[in-house]
């Protein structure tokens, strides 16, 4: 029996941060110098600049959001070092590219390569799927289909069969604050009516004040086949809560503040609430800390919610206002704190949520470790990576400021090996993750996670291990392998989201069948039991196409982004679950990622 690991927080020291008035001017002022590797282009340049930017990827590892929003663009050429190779799958469903090439063009005519990272949520035959859009970095605000949004999504009618690529999310607030990518999708039903909401990253253009996530509220209008779908504005859903005021001039003043990444969103449906994670990079002490803000979407009439929210308008706590500290800090407090920052600076990173539709209960899963496992002190032999898994009771979590309690409930940690040290051919980001994902069974009376890990070979294998619901001890004495035959190959990125009606998992991941090919499909393994000891006699193929990577050209670091999903369609009764499952991926068999689409049954 392997050691699990409790996870503590213990308050770390200060550190101090600031800048000069030339080098913020040259921040603030258009066409700054951009980032070593970067092409001329909105958002570059930050990199020079910005506190936790200077981290990234000498310190930290975070999500393809942060890196598009610190360095900009950065052009990875295809080396065609391996042919492209075509592996026909029989009986794989329909693959459908849900963007269109023809609109990641500029208004000035250029083709901006890169649109990865994938999310995508159902209901009934209405589809939505987000992603990390390329075309931003080289169209300026405002713009047509606000394309100047690092944000991307588009929509199906028929059941995902085509999409119409609807370009960036809407914000009427881009001269100030765009999206910036990170996308997550979650469906709900509610008075007869079909809602999306699509959270991101939602950054300062000029790297200066508050950093958010922030989310659109989608409309389905109209029906079948010739529905719509309408986007409002930006609902903050989390912001900084530290800044440092720093002086800019003789009589001007300016902020850089804490930098929150990694968000994920997930439905409590039976009370209409929506739940966003993320993880929060501090000023005033080292490392990051995973934390979580509530919605109020209305009843599931479709009327107003206990905070007035609506579906069409949720009302979201996020934590207090940021008051003055010593020393021109400005601190506040987030609504809920999943895992305090660790006192040595080992990074906490990829939180991810879950909701017990029969209780409410939240359960949160984040990596902690990553990266920061690679030097001292974090690679100390009393400092394991672990997926840690939590849990949070309904009753934590009202529609106030902040919530009735202090953290969670309970708490377990996973030793795993971790692949971020290891390069991944044809991946054009010096590390990969290990970012947990998870669903509920009630059925079965647990909450799985699904991971991948390089203990049995060196390119990773999916693992799944479930925990009871109520204490979160394990049901599995050892973690099971996924990926079948469990023989090598590369094997990362697995997505879950909600166990079927029956309480089973579909479970989807990026394969490679040996380690001497860039080739890449998704597979999956469907209709899994959470309580199973064995691995599965085989997977099914999702892609009908194997993608090269090294043949994709881009202009996003991370290529192929660093998460897939899969996602059950939703409905608006008990057990609030249909029988599609929708697949999202990136994928290059184009020559440039691009995100599709599969579902089953077809």
């Amino acid at each position: 029996m392997r050691k699990l690991w409790l996870v503590a927080a213990v308050a770390a020291p200060v550190l101090v941060v600031g800048m000069t008035s030339a080098s913020l001017a040259q921040v603030r002022a258009p066409g700054a110098v951009h980032a070593a590797g970067g092409v001329a282009g909105k958002r570059t340049g930050l990199a020079e600049h910005v506190p936790f930017c200077k981290e990234l990827g000498k310190r930290y590892l975070a999500s393809s959001g942060a890196y598009m929003y610190c360095f900009g663009a950065q052009r990875s050429t295809a080396s065609h070092a391996r042919p492209a190779v075509r592996e026909a799958a029989d009986g794989s469903p329909l693959n459908v590219d849900a963007a269109t090439v023809s609109e990641d063009v500029n208004p000035a005519g250029v083709q901006a390569d890169g649109q990865s990272e994938t999310s995508i949520a159902a209901s009934g035959p209405y589809v939505v799927e987000a992603w990390n859009d390329a075309t931003s970095f080289f169209t300026s605000c405002p713009a047509p289909m606000s394309k100047e949004e690092g944000t991307g999504f588009g929509f199906s009618a028929n059941g995902g069969k085509t999409f119409q690529d609807l370009g960036g999310l809407p914000n009427a607030h881009c001269n100030t604050d765009d999206y910036a990518g990170d996308p997550s999708v979650a469906a709900y039903q509610a008075g007869g009516h079909t809602y999306f909401y699509i959270s991101s990253l939602y950054l300062p253009v000029t790297g200066l004040g508050p950093t958010n996530v922030a989310m659109d509220a989608c409309t389905v209008t109209g029906s079948g086949p010739t529905a719509t779908l309408s986007c409002g504005q930006p609902i903050i859903i989390g912001t900084s809560t530290e800044c440092q005021r720093i002086q800019i001039g003789p009589h001007q003043f300016g902020q850089f503040c804490s930098f929150l990444d990694k968000d994920y969103i997930a439905i409590d449906p039976a009370n209409g609430r929506l739940y966003g994670t993320y993880s929060e990079f501090l000023l005033r002490s080292p490392g990051s800390r995973e934390t979580m803000s509530v919605c109020d979407l209305g009843s599931p009439g479709g009327g107003p919610g206990p905070a007035g929210g609506t579906p069409s308008a949720p009302v979201c706590k996020h934590g207090t206002t940021r008051l003055p500290a010593p020393h021109h800090y400005f601190v506040g407090k987030p609504y809920f704190t999943v895992a305090g920052a660790n006192r040595n600076g080992c990074e906490n990173e990829g939180s991810y949520p879950a909701v017990d539709p029969a209780t409410g209960n939240v359960y949160v899963a984040y990596e902690f470790n990553i990266f920061t496992d690679e030097f001292a002190p974090c690679n100390g032999a009393g400092t394991p990576t672990t997926d840690v898994m939590t849990k949070t009771p309904f009753s934590c979590l009202p529609l106030a400021a902040t919530a009735a309690c202090s953290g969670p409930a309970a708490r377990i940690a996973v030793p795993i090996v971790s692949l971020n040290a290891t390069p991944v051919a044809g991946y054009n980001r010096f590390a990969s993750n290990d970012f947990p994902r998870l669903a509920v069974s009630d059925n079965y009376g647990v909450v799985s996670m699904v991971w991948n890990d390089t203990r049995f070979h060196p390119l990773g294998d999916i693992l799944l291990e479930s925990f009871g619901l109520n204490s979160l001890a394990p049901v599995q004495a050892e973690p099971v392998v996924l990926d079948a035959p469990a023989s090598g190959g590369m094997h990362m990125f697995p997505a879950v989201r909600t166990s079927t009606a029956a309480g089973l998992l579909d479970v989807a991941w990026y394969s490679r069948k040996s380690t001497s090919t860039s080739v890449t499909n998704v597979d999956a393994v469907l209709g899994l039991n959470p309580l199973t000891t064995v691995s599965p006699s085989s997977n099914i193929r999702i892609t009908t196409v194997g993608s090269n990577w090294d043949n994709a050209a881009s202009v996003i670091v991370p290529n192929f982004g660093d998460y897939i999903d899969d996602a059950l369609s939703t409905t608006g009764t008990p057990p609030y679950v249909g029988s599609t499952l929708y697949v999202a991926w990136s994928d290059g068999r184009l020559g440039v990622p691009q995100p599709f689409e599969a579902h089953l049954p077809g």
